[in-house]
């Protein structure tokens, strides 16, 4: 039988090390062509989660499985075999100009130039001259602008941005949701998120506290804020992930 999951965590244990479990027992589906949101507070262990089904960190128990079957392959495998993952720390060479990354992430640039045209007066620019929007439009159209992308792994894609350049960035990603892309979406704005997302998880201490489609909790957004997205008071995740030590 055919897995219809492009991505999925079975019983996900992921951390930094033994001594540092972060998520514990973790069940999680992506299918291609649909966003799936993955929201909680800080120090739910959303990064984590992510950093690990992408491969940049060992799982340290339960199973990932890409594209069907089990994996342990490390982040440069899966991107090679269609994973794209945007981070909060913006995916691209500073020194580099905007044509040399597009270049060196080996996507086509006509597409990503249609996919954010704003860019085109930039590519001989570097891009640490650039704003953090347009550094954000960058690292997403380097994943989205392959022919090889079959999944995307997104995280807090809004982190400092305004609300028009947000926009643009989740109507990109709901784009390539409806070519056919997987895409998990960690976002802060619950409510943006909703708008995009076809799925929601809820995440809080390292586990799946609440899950459903997207019109289901749409209703449900304030008992959802204050019941599951509250800051953690413990430091058992974000202290520790990249972007929040």
């Amino acid at each position: 039988m055919t897995d219809p999951f492009v991505l999925e965590a079975r019983g996900l244990v992921a951390g930094y090390g033994r001594d540092s479990i972060v998520v514990r027992d973790l069940d999680l589906a992506v299918a291609a062509g649909e966003v799936v949101a993955l929201l909680g507070p800080n120090g739910a262990g959303k990064t984590t989660t992510l950093l690990t089904l992408s491969g940049d960190l060992p799982a340290l128990g339960g199973e990932v499985r890409w594209r069907g079957a089990p994996t342990r392959a490390p982040l440069y495998r899966r991107a090679r075999e269609g994973l794209g993952l945007v981070t909060e720390q913006r995916a691209v060479l500073m020194t580099m100009t905007v044509a040399d990354n597009l270049r060196v992430s080996r996507c086509d640039p006509t597409r990503a130039l249609a996919l954010f045209p704003e860019l085109e007066d930039h590519l001989p620019r570097r891009v640490g001259l650039l704003s953090g929007g347009q550094q954000q439009m960058l690292a997403l159209s380097r994943a989205l602008a392959r022919d090889t992308t079959t999944m995307l792994l997104v995280d807090e894609l809004s982190l400092g941005l305004g609300p028009v350049v947000v926009d643009r960035l989740l109507a990109a990603v709901r784009a390539a949701a409806d070519t056919g892309v997987g895409v998990l979406l960690v976002e802060q704005h619950v409510h943006k998120a909703l708008q995009v997302a076809d799925r929601v998880y809820v995440m809080r201490r390292g586990h799946i506290e609440l899950d459903g489609t997207a019109d289901e909790l749409r209703h449900r957004v304030e008992e959802i804020q204050a019941s599951y997205l509250a800051d953690e008071t413990d430091e058992t995740d974000d202290a520790k992930e990249p972007g929040t030590r």
